[in-house]
C-alpha cells in the first residue's frame, strides 16, 4: 500500500498498469539480442580506447587487468539485482522505478535525479570525445579540419552534429536505433579484436614484471587534501599509486568503462518478453565486454613497459594507439581512431536513450511535468528526447569536457547500491510477485554488491563526493518546490491499482 508524504510508494501493479495508457504507451519492439547489442554498444567506448592505457601507466601498472576483473565483479553482482528487478517490474525508468516501488517517492526522485547526472553528463562528455576523435580521423585522412571553432567562447560543431543526428534516430524509434547500433557495434568490436590479435605478437614477458609494481608514496596519481580518495582522507594513508591499493584504486577508475549496462534495464517496457530478454541482455553484454576488456589490458601492458603509458607533463594521456606507435605500428593508430569514432557514437546514443526513458518515467508519475511523457507517432517520448538532445548539444557544444569520469562513477555506484538493497526489500514485502529471473544466494549476493560498490565509492576523490552531494542537494530543493506536490500519488492519495492477493506461484516467500 502507498504510504504518506516522502515515503509513499507506487505499487508494482500500478507501474505496470501505467504502461498501457494510450498517450504514454511505448512500442514493444526489442528482443534479447537488441538489448545485448545496446549493452555492448554503450559499454565499449571511451573506457576501452583511452582508460585502459592511462590507468595502467598512472595507477596500477600491469595489474590493471585485475582492476578490471574487480570492477567487473562489482558490476556483475549489481547486474544480477538489476536483472531480477527488470524482469519483475518491466517498466521504463530502471533504478528510479525500482526505488519508487520499494523505498518510496523521495528516494525514487533522488535516484532519478542521480541518473540525470550519470546519463546527461556522460552523454555530453563522450560527445566531446567523439568530436576530438573526428578531428584526429580527418587529419589522418589528410583533411586539416578543426571541430572546435571560435575565440573566447568556443563552439564544438562536431559534438553538436553527432547529438543532432542521434536525437533524430531516437525520435524515429528504438528498433531503428538498435539496428544502427548493431552495425556500428560490429565495427568497433572488430577493431577491438584486431587490437588483441595484432598486439599479441608484440607482447614481451618482461613487461609483466613486476605484475603489481611496488607501492609509491608519490607518482602520477598521487594527490593530497580534497583531491585524494575519500579512503585516503579518512585513514590518512596516501599510497594509492601502484601496489595493491593502487590496483584497488584503479578498479574505482576503470569502473567508468563498464558504465552503461544498466541502460538495458531502462528499455524493459519496450521489450517483447522482458522477463527473459532483459536478464539475458544485461548479463550477456556484461560478460562479453569483460572478456574484451581484460584481453585488451593484458595485450597493452605486455606490449610496452607500463612507465611509458603514464600521462605526459602537458596532460596528454596514453591510449591504445600509444602502445602500437611505440612498437612502430603506426597504421594501427588510424584503425583504432576509426574504431573509437564508431565506439563513441553508440555510447552517446544509448546514454541519451537511457536518459530519455528515466525522465519519461518521472514525467508519467508527475514528478516532472506530465505533458513531457506524451509519446509520438513512432511510439517514443518525442518531447523528452528533443529536450534532452538540445540540452546535451548545448553542454557538449559550448562547455569544456573536463574530468567527468569520477562524477559519473559516484552517481552510478549510488544507483547500484539502492537497486541491490531494493531486491532484499521486495523479496520481503512482495514474495508473491512473479519473477522472470531470481538473484541466487539471497541475501548474500545483494549484500556483497552493496559492499563492493561502497568500497569503489570510497576510492573516489573527496572532491567528487563534494560535487555529488551538491548536485543531490539541488535535487532535494527541486523535489520540495515542485515534485512533491505535483506527483500523481500526491494528488490521488493512493495508487489506482491495488496489489492483487498473494499468490505464491511456486516461489519461496521472504528473503
Amino acid at each position: 500500500m502507498p504510504g504518506n508524504g516522502l515515503w509513499r510508494t507506487k505499487s508494482i501493479e500500478q507501474s505496470i498498469a501505467d504502461t498501457d495508457e494510450p498517450d504514454t504507451k511505448l512500442r514493444k519492439d526489442l528482443t534479447a539480442w537488441d538489448l545485448t547489442v545496446f549493452g555492448v554498444a554503450v559499454v565499449i567506448g571511451a573506457g576501452i580506447f583511452t582508460l585502459t592505457a592511462s590507468t595502467a601507466g598512472n595507477i596500477a601498472g600491469p595489474s590493471v587487468s585485475l582492476s578490471f576483473v574487480l570492477a567487473a565483479i562489482a558490476c556483475a553482482l549489481a547486474a544480477l539485482c538489476y536483472a531480477e528487478f527488470a524482469s519483475t517490474v518491466p517498466v521504463a525508468g530502471s533504478a528510479y522505478t525500482f526505488s519508487y516501488a520499494t523505498f518510496g517517492e523521495f528516494a525514487a526522485w533522488i535516484i532519478g535525479w542521480d541518473l540525470v547526472l550519470e546519463f546527461a553528463v556522460g552523454s555530453a562528455a563522450v560527445a566531446k570525445g567523439w568530436s576530438a576523435y573526428l578531428q584526429t580521423t580527418l587529419g589522418l585522412l589528410g583533411f586539416d579540419v578543426k571541430t572546435e571553432v571560435g575565440e573566447g567562447v568556443k563552439f564544438d560543431w562536431g559534438a553538436v552534429l553527432l547529438v543532432a543526428v542521434l536525437t533524430a534516430l531516437l525520435v524515429v524509434g528504438t528498433k531503428l536505433s538498435s539496428r544502427v547500433s548493431a552495425v556500428i557495434t560490429a565495427i568497433k568490436v572488430a577493431v577491438v579484436l584486431l587490437v588483441i590479435v595484432l598486439g599479441i605478437s608484440y607482447i614481451k614477458a618482461e613487461n609483466y614484471s613486476p605484475f603489481i609494481p611496488p607501492a609509491a608514496e608519490s607518482g602520477p596519481a598521487a594527490h593530497s587534501g580534497i583531491e585524494q580518495s575519500l579512503f585516503s582522507l579518512l585513514t590518512g594513508y596516501s599510497g594509492s599509486t601502484y601496489g595493491v591499493l593502487g590496483m584497488l584504486a584503479a578498479a574505482s577508475i576503470v569502473f567508468f568503462a563498464f558504465i552503461g549496462f544498466d541502460v538495458v534495464a531502462t528499455t524493459a517496457e519496450e521489450t517483447k518478453n522482458p522477463q527473459k530478454a532483459v536478464p539475458r541482455g544485461i548479463l550477456g553484454s556484461l560478460a562479453i565486454v569483460t572478456v574484451l576488456y581484460v584481453a585488451v589490458t593484458l595485450v597493452i601492458t605486455g606490449m610496452v613497459p607500463y612507465e611509458k603509458l603514464r600521462t605526459q607533463p602537458d596532460g596528454t594521456r596514453a591510449t591504445l594507439a600509444s602502445a602500437f606507435a611505440d612498437n612502430g605500428v603506426d597504421w594501427a593508430a588510424t584503425v583504432i581512431s576509426v574504431g573509437a569514432l564508431a565506439g563513441l557514437t553508440t555510447v552517446v546514443m544509448v546514454l541519451m536513450l537511457g536518459q530519455s526513458r528515466v525522465l519519461f518515467a518521472m514525467s508519467r508519475d508527475g514528478l516532472l511535468p506530465r505533458g513531457l511523457a506524451k509519446t509520438g507517432s513512432h511510439g517514443t517520448p518525442t518531447r523528452i528526447t528533443i529536450i534532452i538532445g538540445v540540452l546535451v548539444a548545448v553542454a557538449a557544444g559550448f562547455f569544456p569536457a573536463g574530468k567527468l569520469e569520477e562524477m559519473v562513477n559516484v552517481g552510478t555506484l549510488f544507483a547500484f547500491i539502492l537497486v541491490s538493497a531494493g531486491v532484499l526489500v521486495l523479496r520481503k514485502t512482495r514474495p508473491d510477485l512473479s519473477r522472470g529471473f531470481r538473484v541466487p544466494l539471497v541475501p548474500l549476493v545483494p549484500i556483497l554488491a552493496i559492499l563492493a560498490c561502497l568500497w569503489l565509492m570510497l576510492n573516489l576523490t573527496a572532491l567528487t563526493w563534494v560535487r555529488f552531494l551538491a548536485w543531490m542537494a539541488l535535487g532535494v530543493v527541486v523535489y520540495f518546490v515542485y515534485s512533491r506536490r505535483s506527483s500523481v500519488l500526491a494528488k490521488t492519495g493512493e495508487a489506482k491499482v491495488e496489489p492483487e492477493p498473494v499468490v505464491k506461484r511456486g516461489e519461496e516467500p521472504g528473503i
